[in-house]
């Protein structure tokens, strides 16, 4: 069940007396966690499945709160505070061609000439582009930019194909 549970927020707060919760949220954009019900929720280390009666946006989109179903009062609430908002990867609507982060990691990474990089440990968000981290014989940072950088990503296979070359002079 573990691996089939993808992170998507928090809950960080508490909003009025009626046991509403503050969300903050890593799917972009923001309110797109209110697209999936029931939430997974990690409450003293035990994951509890929790539908989503309803949702505010709030503060020109800045705010996020939802009302979850069992939590009616601001005490109950606040023992939510700091849970892991998670969702199970099969409310995921994908096709073949989609693929998360998360399904990234630990890919192995090769240029066109059969160079093995290494794999895959980490996804960097630089704001003009993502960014590979590859970590193998070298440390080595590579734009994901589909079809100039990243030629192919085969998440069955766990590998990805880049045009790209190790800067040995840099490392």
């Amino acid at each position: 069940m573990e691996n089939n549970r993808l992170v998507v927020g928090q809950i960080n707060g508490i909003f009025g007396v009626q046991g509403w919760v503050k969300i903050f949220s890593h799917t972009d954009p923001r309110e797109n966690i209110f697209r999936y019900s029931p939430w997974l929720i990690e409450v003293g280390g035990e994951w509890q499945s929790i539908k989503v009666e309803d949702f505010k946006v709030q503060q020109g989109g800045k705010s996020l709160v939802a009302k979850l179903k069992g939590l009616d009062d601001r005490d109950l609430a606040r023992e939510y505070m700091g849970s892991t908002i998670a969702i199970d990867k099969s409310q995921l609507q994908r096709d073949q061609s989609d693929y998360l982060w998360i399904d990234l990691i630990d890919c192995e990474v090769r240029n066109q000439e059969g160079v093995v990089f290494g794999k895959v440990v980490n996804l960097v968000e630089t704001g003009a582009h993502d960014v590979l981290r590859v970590e193998g014989e070298h440390s080595t940072l590579i734009p994901f930019v589909l079809d100039t950088f990243i030629k192919q990503v085969d998440v069955a296979q766990k590998t990805i194909l880049v045009d790209w070359q190790i800067d040995e002079e840099s490392e």
